[in-house]
């Protein structure tokens, strides 16, 4: 059974956000905020977590609901993860990034399937060289 943790201070939501790399972010006229400290953090899968930390005036702790909340829905860990980045630094597995594949440039595949008359299907079942390689030759050629 997953030990039960207490919600945790601002401070501990500060310590995990600087382990485990997230970069402040400024307001748009390029100061740093005075009543909250907002993070981010891009993803390998592409997304990017945004949290914020408040500081209120009285700078009571967060309750149980709201800290639910910033675990799942910001910061998208475990309290498990959470509470062993913050006391271990073991940094929370977000996977890896994925390889993406070079892609077609549109004009290439407009040419090839409107000019050329090569099904579309084809076309993007084709590597950017060999879709450039296919565009060449059908200028050279007209094939």
């Amino acid at each position: 059974m997953p030990e039960k943790r207490p919600p945790a201070t601002r401070q501990d939501h500060e310590t995990f956000c600087t382990t485990e790399g997230w970069t402040e972010r400024k307001r748009a006229t390029g100061k740093h905020g005075t009543h909250h400290v907002n993070y981010e953090l891009p993803l390998p899968d592409g997304r990017i977590l945004y949290t914020r930390i408040s500081h209120p005036v009285d700078r009571t702790d967060y309750g149980p609901s709201i800290w639910s909340h910033i675990l799942r829905d910001q910061l998208e860990v475990s309290a498990d993860e959470f509470w062993d980045c913050v006391s271990n630094q073991v940094l929370p597995d977000r996977g890896l990034a994925q390889p993406v594949a070079e892609a077609i440039p549109m004009g290439v595949i407009r040419t090839l399937t409107q000019e050329a008359h090569i099904p579309e299907v084809e076309v993007r079942a084709m590597t950017k060289a060999e879709a450039i390689a296919r565009l060449t030759h059908f200028y050279t050629t007209g094939e």
